[in-house]
């Protein structure tokens, strides 16, 4: 039987193989592998349809009809099971694939692997069969587009990119038209900016475009509204138009003044918000780590840099940086001309991004400085730190993102991460949802709702449906 230490791609597969259906691999009836399900009854063994009397013939049918719905759970298990462990699994589970399943175990055994070649140390290893040919790949490309539905698509397209270094053939436009779009496509490509032809640029940028702009539909209407919220919270006034009334506040407010025969509160003082000044009250500084694992937090950046841009009442700048530093303030207004202005790779120069940030601070009490990176110090540790602490204790909120992105916490340097929490910054990654929020406390100075690195992360399935889990 195969196993799984045997089968390259194995929990890919299983992602991709619940994806028309409801239940991952493990998730139909029954127990245990594809050849030990135990216990199942054919359409053979369906008893009591002879019985006596109506409740016999009811007891019966309701026995057949279990039977009936076991029969179908387990080839529906055995059929997962077979695509889950490509077709080295056939004899394990005894099943053989037609039509769309069988297109769907090629186009994973294309990228996962499929069969066993000789060589190597063990003697069998596992094959790919994609190759490297742009016709090849763009039928492939369309294929699983086919087959598989979008987040699946985009998981599958990442690790063709990863597993078979097909990142020279997104330099194709043609290529570039027929993969999904996704934040992790927007970091290859602008990896690749720089070696990409004339030719591909314009196809390029519209991919990146896409990605940009279902970004802005999701997270600008929220980082709005909670951002005009903190900066016009503490505009509280004793004389608010009636429009601007807190009803809540000034009822607690007047409770003294409470006419138990009137069954009413005499609103003596009225508490509401002051009008949004049109002046700019508070200051952002983006700081971006541009280095290649920022990739998608850089994206993210970008996005969110044009959506606090948009606020009157904020000043922001972006500034990015490798081990030099450069001021994107100008093109803040379209993330596309960010990111094509960013070059992904190279080293890391913290102090001297920092140092480049102090010198623009002009209102430190009102400015929130956000240091985006995963803090592996290419520069001068010590001023690095230094800078931090003078901005601390100049008035600036000082706030450290480890990334800002859907994936985690990146490796970082924790001591360097240590060092700033000790100042009162402390560094934690922020998933895009969180980012508002995190914004919010800081343009209020409260205490920022870091995560707690302890609890639980719930499980968010790559697809509606998906399990996962074997």
């Amino acid at each position: 039987m195969t196993t799984f230490r045997e089968t390259t791609g194995t929990k890919e597969r299983q992602m991709a193989a619940g994806a028309d259906g409801a239940e991952g691999a493990d998730g139909v009836a029954g127990h245990g592998g594809p050849a030990g399900s135990g216990g199942h009854r054919g359409h053979g063994e369906h008893r009591g349809h002879g019985g006596a009397g109506d409740t016999g013939n009811a007891a019966g049918a309701d026995r057949g009809h279990r039977a009936d719905d076991a029969h179908d759970a387990h080839h529906e298990r055995l059929r997962r099971w077979r695509l889950v462990l490509g077709p080295d699994g056939a004899e394990s589970t005894g099943r053989a694939l037609t039509g769309q399943d069988a297109a769907r175990d090629g186009a994973l055994s294309a990228l996962y692997g499929g069969g066993k070649k000789t060589g190597g140390r063990s003697g069998t290893e596992r094959s790919a069969g994609l190759g490297a040919s742009a016709p090849a790949v763009a039928r492939w490309l369309g294929d699983i587009r086919t087959y598989f539905p979008g987040p699946v698509v985009q998981v599958m397209q990442r690790d063709a990119i990863d597993r078979l270094g097909l990142s020279a053939l997104l330099l194709e436009p043609e290529m570039l038209e027929a993969v999904e779009p996704d934040v992790h496509l927007v970091g290859t490509l602008l990896s690749l900016n720089k070696a990409m032809p004339e030719t591909t640029r314009e196809t390029a940028r519209a991919v990146v475009r896409k990605v940009v702009e279902d970004l802005e539909r999701r997270l600008a209407p929220r980082t709005k509204a909670t951002l005009t919220g903190a900066l016009d919270r503490s505009a509280v006034t004793a004389r608010p138009r009636p429009g601007d009334i807190d009803w809540d506040r000034t009822i607690r407010a007047n409770l003294k003044n409470y006419l138990p025969e009137h069954r009413t509160v005499v609103p003596e003082r009225l508490v509401g918000h002051g009008r949004a000044a049109r002046s700019v009250k508070k200051e952002v500084i983006l700081c971006i780590d541009q280095s290649g694992s920022m990739a998608a937090s850089v994206v993210h950046a970008a996005v969110f840099g044009a959506v606090l841009a948009s606020m009157r009442t904020l000043s922001t700048r972006l500034v990015v940086f490798d081990t030099a530093v450069a001021d994107l303030t100008d093109q803040v207004d379209d993330p596309v001309d960010v990111l094509f202005g960013t070059q992904l790779g190279g080293g890391t120069d913290i102090n001297r991004a920092l140092a480049y940030c102090q010198s623009r601070i002009t209102r430190p009490a009102d400015t929130v400085v956000v240091l985006i990176s995963d803090l592996y110090e290419g520069g001068i540790r010590d001023e690095m730190l230094e800078r931090a602490a003078a901005m601390t204790a100049s008035g600036v909120r000082f706030v450290t993102l480890l990334s800002l992105s859907d994936e985690g916490a990146p490796a970082y340097d924790r001591a360097h991460a240590a060092a700033l929490g000790a100042l009162g910054a402390p560094a934690f990654a922020c998933t895009p949802d969180l980012f508002p929020e995190v914004m919010a406390a800081a343009l209020e100075r409260r205490p920022l709702p870091v995560p707690d690195p302890g609890a639980d992360v719930p499980f968010r399935p790559p697809y509606p449906g998906h399990q996962g889990g074997l």
